[in-house]
């Protein structure tokens, strides 16, 4: 179990940090990026969607670059935190970029919108692959890398709940509505800033311990040729790209969801029990006081999207946070990583699914299955880096050699690939069934939304679901390669 290769809480945390600056942006992305370019932007849903797709698949060049470069890069740093560093500040400027609406004909806002989000794609390869491939690297103990993940992904966790809970919120704050470029702009400039010095403090926090065989020889062909013949490593492949478009897809049409499916009087009237809406003078809540000091309180259901959807995300990523600090660590150190991920897994498509058959205005059934949903997803959300830890172990046991960056490179493009044609799909989707922004839709364009947001992500979670069944690192297998690594490192 290599016990000398423990990590402390303080590093564990400083290394969080990077997901969390991370998660500003992707959630950004996964979340809002589509509805930005539709309502904001003015951009048709199927060419938003194909602005998405475009970057992600040349994005496919990019990813093997960066790994092979972070893994032949030599610095008093190590090979991978320096990224962190050099990347920081670009991040948060492309990522500004895409959120910033130029006053162009719609020609000009496309070519803008394809190069500002390729850019942002790209950059997003350079700064994430390497902080992936650091945790790859910072331990061998299997608990540890475990923990690792844990606690990165509380950070990410509450990153999100950030995110999708104060977004659209801030953007009515400061703009006016949910469709001001000026507050899209000024709320993704406080996300930017805030993440530029999040990855900082990774940077002088996490240490590299793990490092390639002393007597490794650089190749690019071995590489790819190692990265083929690994079992695990494509069945992360095929997963994450799945997963993540699952995610993207759902994520995207959640939003439309609440505009334009839930029924707007039920969500107000649900709302007005907890205080969080009402009658002008009415009584409010602790937590609709707080709205109100924001000028954030709503008093027309016409206007209740922005309140309700930042609720549904928010309980979301709470039951999401509680479940990843209770369950996570816990369930995989009792029947190993691979068979919690397909249970759950199975579970969150199940409840996916669910959402087709539930009335839009039974507002009390939607965040029901919001929370069933998170609760039954949350394990898993550890468990996908770590387990590419144990790929990349699994690697250098099998062919002797180690290229953690170039392994972890191949499951960051299936991310954003995965990022890409979800969004391509959710928009390709909503344009063929007659979406039309800011106005009420058709029986057609209604039925649209509900499918992206309930059948098709079922579908494409147990995709992810069978994907695992191939997966062949079991707990007893980890920990016999574990074994025997810390036993070849000892000789060298």
């Amino acid at each position: 179990m290599n016990e000398s290769q423990k990590v402390s809480l303080k590093e564990k945390i400083g290394y969080s940090c990077g997901d969390g600056a991370a998660n500003l942006i992707f959630q950004m992305m996964m979340m809002f990026q589509l509805l930005f370019y539709t309502d904001a932007f003015k951009i048709s849903p199927a060419v938003a969607g194909g602005i998405l797709l475009f970057a992600s698949v040349f994005d496919a060049f990019v990813d093997p670059v960066v790994g092979i470069l972070s893994d032949r890069t030599q610095t008093k740093w190590g090979k991978y935190r320096p990224w962190l560093l050099w990347t920081a500040i670009p991040f948060a400027v492309f990522f500004i970029l895409t959120f910033t609406t130029p006053d162009l004909p719609e020609r000009g806002k496309i070519i803008y919108a394809v190069i500002t989000c390729t850019l942002l794609m790209s950059i997003y390869s350079f700064n994430n692959t390497p902080y992936s491939s650091l945790g790859g690297v910072m331990t061998s103990n299997i608990k540890e890398r475990t923990s690792i993940s844990s606690i990165r992904f509380i950070t990410a966790t509450i990153a999100t709940f950030v995110v999708q809970g104060l977004t659209l919120p801030l953007v009515s704050k400061f703009g006016g509505s949910t469709s001001s470029t000026k507050g899209w702009t000024l709320t993704v400039t406080i996300f930017a800033l805030v993440g530029v010095a999040l990855m900082i403090i990774t940077f002088f926090s996490a240490k590299e311990r793990i490092a390639p065989p002393v007597n490794q020889k650089t190749s690019v062909k071995q590489d790819f040729k190692d990265i083929i013949s690994n079992l695990p490593w494509k069945s992360m492949f095929v997963l994450t790209l799945f997963l993540f478009i699952t995610l993207a897809l759902w994520g995207s049409s959640m939003s439309y969801y609440f505009k334009y499916v839930v029924d707007k009087n039920a969500l107000f009237s649900f709302l007005g029990h907890f205080g969080l809406v009402g009658e002008e003078g009415a009584e409010l809540s602790f937590g609709g006081k707080i709205l109100a000091a924001f000028n954030l309180i709503v008093y027309d259901p016409a206007k209740v999207f922005a309140t309700g959807f930042s609720l549904f995300n928010m309980i979301g990523q709470i039951v999401t946070l509680i479940g990843v600090i209770l369950l996570s660590q816990f369930l995989s150190n009792i029947f190993g990583k691979r068979n919690v991920f397909i249970i759950c897994l199975a579970l969150t498509a199940v409840f996916t699914g669910l959402f087709y058959v539930v009335s839009p205005s039974n507002i009390g059934g939607i965040f029901a299955l919001n929370i069933l949903k998170s609760l039954a997803y949350a394990p898993t959300i550890p468990l996908l880096w770590a387990m590419m830890g144990d790929v990349a172990d699994h690697s250098e046991w099998v062919h002797h050699r180690r290229a953690t960056g170039f392994i972890f490179a191949g499951i960051v493009f299936a991310l954003k690939a995965g990022l890409g044609i979800g969004g391509y799909i959710c928009g390709k989707i909503i344009g063929v069934f007659g979406y039309q922004d800011d106005v009420a839709q058709t029986p057609k364009a209604i039925e649209g939304i509900t499918l992206t947001s309930s059948l098709i992500p079922a579908i494409t979670f147990l995709v992810g679901v069978i994907a695992l069944l191939f997966y062949p690192i079991s707990m007893k297998k980890n920990e016999q390669m574990q074994s025997e690594l810390a036993e070849r490192r000892q000789k060298k």
